[in-house]
């Protein structure tokens, strides 16, 4: 029995050794793969038309961030505040930078936190903006495993909360911008 246990730490403390490389670098691809065409997607139906479409979001955009407020001005953004412009324009701008920022590895834990805020703000606009209703929402510990709020996102920010504790891992540009080590002091002549 103490042959197999040895077999068996053996075994799994060189899978161990591995994960410092190949989780963080599995969590930004499966990212990439399931989410980055979904998020640059969704962004991609915010912009405007035109050269500044960027800049001047389509009406579509605060329908999908602000639901009830606009229809409450008759879905005329212009009747919304120049605050909901910003708003809009930082979460259009958000899909496509973090999502990016993400799949290259650069300043991915501040990255993986915005993320982590945004899915955060959009599964809240689901819910109490869009009205999403209860099968929509679902329940965790329940034995429906689809939900597209609270079964799938739960999935989604579990890659994030793992990217934001362990970094970028070995291939991405943090570890060619931020672990370089630090220049060594410069002695003070007198």
């Amino acid at each position: 029995m103490n042959r197999i246990i040895a077999l068996h730490n053996a075994a799994f403390a060189r899978i161990e050794a591995a994960a410092p490389v190949i989780l963080p670098t599995l969590a930004r691809f499966t990212f990439a793969a399931v989410l980055l065409g979904y998020y640059w997607n969704s962004a991609m139906t915010k912009l405007g038309d035109g050269l500044f479409g960027f800049v001047n979001l389509s009406s579509g955009a605060y329908v999908q961030m602000f639901p009830k407020q606009m229809e409450a001005v008759g879905y005329d953004p212009s009747m919304l505040g120049f605050g909901y412009k910003l708003v809009a324009l930082a979460g259009t701008w958000a899909e496509f930078v973090l999502p990016l920022l993400l799949v290259i590895g650069l300043f991915t834990r501040l990255a993986s936190l915005g993320m982590i805020g945004f899915v955060a703000v959009q599964s809240l606009t689901d819910i109490y903006g869009h009205n999403a209703d209860a099968e929509t929402v679902g329940h965790w510990f329940d034995s429906v495993s689809d939900a597209h709020i609270l079964d799938q996102r739960a999935f989604w920010v579990f890659i994030l909360i793992y990217l934001v504790f362990r970094g970028a891992g070995p291939v991405s540009v943090d570890r060619l911008v931020l672990d370089r080590p630090a220049p060594a002091p410069q002695a003070v002549s007198g």
